[in-house]
């Protein structure tokens, strides 16, 4: 499936895919929601606060929402992605319709502790199946990014089109040997911005006095940022992949010299072109000379050689008469081949005494033919 997608000698590098521990944010959501499910079944029941909570049975629930609901504030405002509180708001929330609907309330105590272990349970499947579902194809003439579960999503980038690289490690990453890299086209595709905002208040009454607080977003920051099907998302093994990635970015951007070098190359077409129209122009102007008649033909009589001599000497076409432009044509033809020659000097490493010396005998070889 994936040669079918190749262009005309495209040949494939690399197919990569997330490490199994790259997406260990969305994976700690899993694993806090089990831990803290726990701990308060722990509290409620064999610890010795256990009996602050015996006189009410909601209790339990009232302290599994709040600090569930909390940290997803807190984690939604570290992350910067507010679906993070909206997940534990629907986890919380479908908790107490099940509770009410299949009328559990005498076995919430219970119930608090398997149903965060279910619902981990089916997260941890869902980021699995996501980071499956991420394929990044390096090929020689582009990358190619997938991803999505429901909404497939794909990004294609050319070499030539990436102005930058952004590489980063985790923790986990430097461990395990996986990072991110992101590829910055000239566009700004790659770049993203951080907001992050949270605010709170008092509000004081004639007969009470209230609190309140919401969150948002407010900070500006350009950093390089991306989805993770947008980028080379946890890729493994990462110092060869990054170091394969700028070995190809390296190959298809051109260097100033390089640049330099095609301009001179521009250069010493058009003057070529030039010499060949002169050259053209000259032959089809000097006159043609009469084929030498078979000795059967009779001689011209002296009144046609008298006639010929005339028309010769009237309209005379001087040997000379494009000397100006040859010398013109050759003399930028000299000052190109010196400016080349000047920058090869100053890009030693680049040029080896094989290509100086095919570029002499390229020099000798256009003097003689002009």
């Amino acid at each position: 499936m994936v040669k079918k997608e190749l262009l005309k000698n495209e040949q494939i590098e690399r197919v990569l895919s997330p490490h199994p521990l790259s997406f260990m944010k969305l994976q700690a959501l899993c694993i806090f929601l089990i831990i803290w499910g726990i701990v308060v079944w722990w509290l409620t029941n064999s610890s010795e606060y256990a009996s602050m909570f015996s006189g009410n049975m909601w209790y339990r629930l009232i302290l599994w929402g709040l600090v569930l609901l909390f940290i997803g504030v807190v984690a939604s405002l570290v992350a910067i992605q507010w679906l993070i509180f909206f997940l534990y708001l629907g986890v919380f929330a479908g908790g107490l319709s099940l509770i009410f609907s299949q009328h559990w309330e005498k076995d919430i105590a219970l119930f608090i502790p398997l149903y965060s272990i279910a619902v981990s349970i089916v997260g941890f499947l869902i980021v699995e199946l996501y980071r499956r579902s991420h394929k990044y194809i390096i090929t020689d003439f582009r990358v190619i990014f997938k991803g999505g579960i429901f909404t497939k999503r794909e990004r294609t980038i050319r070499y030539d089109k990436i102005a930058d690289i952004d590489a980063k490690q985790g923790i986990l990453g430097q461990i395990f040997g996986f990072g991110t890299i992101i590829p910055v086209s000239q566009s700004g595709f790659g770049l993203g911005s951080d907001k992050t905002m949270a605010a709170g208040g008092i509000e004081v009454g004639a007969k009470k006095v209230g609190l309140f607080g919401f969150a948002g977003g407010g900070k500006e920051l350009q950093t390089p940022i991306a989805r993770s099907y947008y980028e080379l998302h946890g890729v493994y093994p990462y110092k060869d992949v990054k170091q394969l990635v700028e070995n190809l970015v390296q190959t298809h951007v051109p260097t100033q010299y390089q640049k330099e070098q095609v301009e001179f190359e521009k250069q010493q077409v058009d003057i070529q072109k030039q010499m060949r129209d002169l050259l053209h122009k000259q032959i089809s102007e000097k006159p043609r000379k009469k084929a030498v008649k078979q000795t059967t033909e009779e001689e011209p009589d002296e009144e046609e050689r008298e006639e010929e001599k005339t028309s010769t000497e009237k309209n005379p076409v001087p040997e000379d008469a494009y000397q100006p432009e040859q010398v013109d044509i050759q003399q930028q033809m000299k000052e190109l081949l010196k400016k080349q020659k000047t920058a090869r000097v100053i890009q030693p490493d680049e040029d080896t005494e094989d290509e100086i010396e095919e570029e002499d005998e390229s020099e000798q070889e256009r003097k003689e033919s002009t």
